[in-house]
């Protein structure tokens, strides 16, 4: 399995990097916390132009028809920028989903062009994000997929990210479109990308600000006890992301074991970012509880999205049922199979 960035591969994050840094910055973060988190049609717009929606969607209905993998990039992209818009629920779990089921050309077209947004709804998780801006939901009833209209009305719940807008459930119901199991193996390693992006956010904060605060006449970043709880992270991060990648290419093949590698890097990249969230803390001193330092933002992403579409005691027993069960045979001669 080849796992390597290909040059297009790294030309696509690359400016989907660039634009979201120029556009979606920690001020921006504030004033959508300002504003209760409401969504940015400017920045919505932004994706759009940027042709983001349509990523996985196939060309025949107007998309890049790119891969799950390029997804999984991509949606690093995002949780480094803190973007809070639903494109990640939509464009990189919806799309291809829908894509994958057949006869749902419109509806693709649809999100292609940036007029569809998608709420994804499934048991695991007791909300559903940006249901009150959605135009389609993807739910659960028993391990079949439906599609409905989105519910404008319905309860909202707090969260720990206020950028995150979160609501109760609603009753499924419409179209058959697939299974359960592939919804959350979708989100959750989606979840697992963002979360990747994330850390690595805050562990560029966390090292610009050690080579920036000074204390006893240099840089706290020049200090062995900082410098080694920041490379530690650094290296949790860097493992973490070829996980994320075998899991992409798992799912695409419809391997048998790609229900365990979602969840071995769903565990990862949340190992990753937590670790990280603590390390960048200690880093900033007593003023990383602040609001006024925008590491807030990533940390409480990273919170919010360790604990979303299963959290680490689920992703550890579906590790532990394979490994235990025999489906997933461990060793030296099985670690390159």
């Amino acid at each position: 399995m080849d796992l390597a960035i290909t040059d297009d591969q790294a030309t696509l994050t690359q400016g989907v990097r660039d634009y979201l840094t120029g556009v979606h910055g920690p001020e921006l973060l504030r004033a959508l916390d300002a504003s209760d988190g409401r969504r940015s049609e400017g920045v919505w717009q932004g994706l759009v132009e940027m042709g983001l929606p349509g990523l996985l969607v196939p060309e025949a209905q107007g998309g890049l028809g790119l891969s799950l993998l390029d997804g999984v990039l991509v949606a690093a992209e995002l949780g480094r920028a803190g973007v809070a818009e639903p494109l990640a629920d939509t464009a990189l779990v919806a799309a291809p989903l829908l894509a994958k089921a057949g006869g749902q050309d419109a509806l693709l077209e649809a999100i292609a062009s940036g007029g569809t947004r998608v709420a994804l709804q499934h048991p695991i998780n007791p909300w559903v994000a940006d249901l009150d801006g959605a135009t389609h939901i993807l739910s659960v009833e028993g391990k079949i997929l439906r599609l409905a209209p989105g519910n404008t009305e319905n309860t909202f719940l707090d969260s720990v990210d206020p950028l995150r807008r979160l609501y109760a459930p609603i009753e499924p119901s419409g179209t058959e479109v697939g299974s359960a199991d592939a919804l959350l193996d979708h989100a959750a390693l989606i979840a697992a990308a963002q979360l990747v992006g994330i850390a690595d956010a805050m562990l560029n904060q966390a090292t610009d600000y050690a080579k920036n605060r000074s204390q006893f006449g240099q840089p706290i970043g020049s200090f062995q006890a900082v410098k080694h709880h920041l490379a530690s992270t650094a290296v949790k991060i860097e493992f973490a992301k070829p996980v994320i990648q075998r899991a992409a290419v798992a799912l695409t093949e419809g391997s048998a074991n790609a229900a365990v590698h979602v969840s071995h890097a769903k565990l990862a990249a949340a190992d990753a970012a937590w670790a990280m969230s603590e390390t960048a803390i200690q880093t900033h001193g007593a003023m990383g509880y602040t609001y006024e330092v925008d590491l807030h933002f990533w940390m409480k992403r990273a919170w919010a999205l360790s604990g979303a579409w299963g959290d680490r005691a689920f992703h550890l027993r579906r590790i532990d049922a394979a490994v235990i069960g025999g489906t997933l045979p461990i060793g030296p001669g099985h670690s390159f199979a």
